[in-house]
């Protein structure tokens, strides 16, 4: 027998228009897709709220930390991979691409000790059911790294692997330009030395010199004959575009320029900007802020970044301050997310789509996640 739901008395937001209407599900997907109320005696009244996507979210650094949730302490893994899936539904995100980090900038980091076992953890407690969101993997490779090819190869022909991005967070350039933002941020995070500080910038900028290069030339060759889509991080400059459009390259990952936003258009780039950056006005490292790449026209995937809960609020931001219509808006959270991820089958309101939805009401200007739907399953 076929499983039936039908929403009605909602906002229905679809790739072109925003109208009320009525959806129905048949077996995890959408079958149609009505105007106005729907007739049928057996229905979930969405109260006029809105019936939206299920968010997809392409880079978060959520999970790190539940693992790690203060300096030197370690949470349990499948705790922390159910309190993180908890935090990411909460926020209408249906499928997530959970960002782990393959090297890192701090030697004997909880990052590169807990690598394998956090994505073990989501593997496990997926196959298990116990996920409420749909969770993938994006493996996010410090080039300068000196084992990075080694600890990406083991992950190489995993099919959870959905999107690569080449970070290279060397001191005087990139995200840290400002080298006193740098110290700044480790010395707020990690609290380090002067002496510490002065040494990891000797190591690491060392370290880019010998290896950078070569490693980002072999992970851009292994990652094309899988067909792993690429980003690349924190591009400044329009040689660094220049570089990733040569590479093929699809994602300019948060562009600390408008110089770099500007050139990954020019030479047919997405570009991923953060939610928090959005939500407080700016970045916090000082760089372009993600409302003045939007009002320019050069933003095209948000990204909650390290807080999930931003994922939505940015969204209707993008509505609310530069008057971009919803379903544009809502886009750059759900249909072109999928499309880069190459997640064809969900990511909009459409006849034949999964039924991954999301009610939303305002309160005032801030966005409420009610309930959540993934596959015409209700998890949240």
């Amino acid at each position: 027998m076929k499983k039936e739901i039908i929403f009605t008395h909602a906002q229905v937001v679809t790739p072109d228009e925003v109208f009320r209407g009525a959806v129905r599900v048949t077996d995890g997907k959408i079958h149609t897709i009505d105007r106005g109320r729907s007739k049928q005696s057996a229905y979930i009244d969405l109260e006029g709220d809105f019936l939206l996507p299920g968010l997809i979210e392409l880079h978060t650094d959520n999970l790190e930390k539940h693992f790690s949730p203060r300096p030197g302490v370690r949470w349990p893994s499948m705790a922390a991979i159910l309190s993180h899936d908890a935090s990411v539904v909460a926020a209408g995100i249906t499928t997530v691409l959970d960002a782990l980090a393959v090297g890192d900038t701090l030697e004997d980091s909880a990052r590169l000790r807990d690598l394998r076992e956090m994505a073990d953890a989501v593997k496990s407690a997926q196959k298990y059911g116990f996920l409420r969101a749909e969770h993938l993997l994006h493996m996010r490779c410090e080039i300068g790294y000196p084992q990075v090819l080694e600890m990406f190869d083991f992950f190489l022909h995993d099919p959870d692997v959905k999107l690569v991005s080449l970070m290279d967070h060397t001191p005087g350039q990139r995200q840290f330009t400002k080298v006193e933002k740098l110290f700044q941020y480790y010395q707020g995070r990690y609290g380090l030395t002067v002496g510490q500080m002065e040494r990891l910038i000797h190591n690491r900028q060392k370290n880019q010199k010998t290896y950078a290069s070569k490693h980002r030339t072999a992970l851009v060759e292994m990652c094309r004959k899988r067909g792993i889509p690429l980003a690349s991080h924190d591009d400044t400059t329009l040689d660094h575009v220049m570089e990733s459009a040569s590479e093929g390259i699809v994602i300019c990952e948060f562009p600390t320029t408008v110089e770099a936003a500007e050139a990954a258009r020019n030479h047919g780039l997405s570009i991923l900007m953060g939610c928090p950056n959005l939500v407080l006005g700016g970045s916090h490292s000082g760089n372009v802020s993600a409302l003045e790449l939007a009002r320019r026209g050069l933003l095209d995937i948000l990204s909650s970044d390290y807080v999930p809960a931003s994922l939505i609020h940015g969204a209707f931001l993008l509505h609310q301050e530069l008057g971009i219509s919803l379903p544009d808006a809502f886009a750059t959270v759900t249909v072109n997310p999928a499309r880069i991820a190459k997640l064809d089958d969900r990511g909009s309101i459409q006849s034949g789509k999964r039924a991954d939805l999301i009610q939303v009401r305002m309160d005032h200007t801030l966005p409420v996640v009610r309930k959540v739907w993934r596959c015409g399953e209700r998890v949240f």
